[in-house]
């Protein structure tokens, strides 16, 4: 198949896109490697995903339209497999724009190009913030009217969008809904990335409410295969992708402590409004259409986080290591 990924350089698409290329798959990848984060973990991703023949990088951005339609008109894809997003509750409180404008009208775009070009086969990433405040474990049918933040309003926009779009012109749409993702290679602006350099360094980590919120913690591996397992045909569908084992805060700063052989200092903080006490994943939806289950416990993928961590210590603050970033 001939896909196209965009926020191929992000987390979540930067490990889908291996897996890809792994089984044989030609990938052109799109990202505007903006600074949200340190962009040279990016360069890093991409630098890893140019030793493929099988990809090819385009730096641009969802949300310009001429751009998209242009990539459209160079291939024929088989798939689009939108992970292009702004992420992150807390600073979508602060921008809500530029959430709304790559999440809803970036969606919209490629949408769009699909109806134009022939692309049957849609899928977006989305969320387990539109739940909200539902009573966990949150499943595909709960009521994601009343979310909590523009990060998870604009992930339930472009969630209509697609249905929209289903319906009128027949495309096939899969919408996975991630439960906090981590792993090797995740964003350092993750609780779990920011722990890991905190305690290292010495310094306090700050942790928003009593620690003893919960999360669906899920690895990153798991995710990217049961997003690639999403690319079947099955007309519409939203599915839940988490570990379906929620854990209190406390419980993995205490493993992240044990892995990395030192204590942390915690500063408490008021928990945000727009942070949800809970998460939770019923699975059942994506175990029954794609068989898809979660292999990797939090126990075993933080100890591979970890690992990753100090490795990524040693070559991201040497200014002799060259990146192979690719260039379109």
């Amino acid at each position: 198949m001939t896909i196209l990924v965009t926020g191929c350089a992000g987390f979540i698409g930067w490990k889908v896109t291996q897996k890809l290329l792994e089984r044989g798959d030609t990938v052109v990848g799109v990202d505007n490697m903006n600074d949200y984060y340190d962009p040279r973990l990016k360069e890093w991703r991409l630098s890893t995903l140019a030793k493929s023949k099988g990809f090819v990088f385009h730096r641009d951005d969802i949300t310009d339209m001429p751009r998209m339609e242009g990539l459209f008109k160079q291939n024929k894809f088989d798939a689009v497999v939108n992970l292009a997003a702004r992420a992150g509750v807390r600073a979508s409180v602060e921008d809500p724009w530029i959430y709304y404008e790559t999440n809803v009208t970036g969606t919209l775009n490629l949408l769009e190009c699909c109806r134009r070009y022939g692309v049957k086969k849609f899928l977006l990433a989305s969320t387990s913030s539109v739940y909200g405040l539902n009573d966990i474990p949150f499943r595909e049918d709960d009521n994601t009217e009343k979310v909590l933040s523009p990060y998870a309003a604009s992930k339930k926009a472009a969630e209509v969008l697609c249905f929209t779009y289903h319906y009128l012109y027949g495309i096939d749409v899969s919408i996975p809904r991630y439960f906090t993702v981590y792993g090797p290679g995740g964003r350092p602006d993750m609780s779990i990335f920011r722990f890991m350099k905190n305690i290292h360094e010495g310094k306090p980590i700050e942790v928003y409410g009593d620690g003893t919120q919960k999360r669906d913690f899920t690895y990153v591996d798991d995710i990217a295969n049961g997003t690639i397992a999403g690319l079947k045909p099955v007309g519409y569908a939203i599915f839940n992708l988490g570990n379906s084992n929620s854990v209190e805060l406390k419980y993995v700063i205490g493993l992240i402590e044990e892995n990395m052989k030192k204590k942390a200092t915690i500063t408490y903080l008021p928990r945000h409004p727009a942070d949800v006490l809970a998460t939770w994943a019923d699975i059942k939806r994506a175990e029954d259409l794609f068989g898809w289950k979660p292999a990797v416990g939090i126990e075993q993928g933080l100890k591979e986080a970890v690992k990753w961590y100090h490795d990524y210590r040693r070559w991201n603050y040497r200014k002799d290591v060259q990146l192979n970033v690719p260039t379109e």
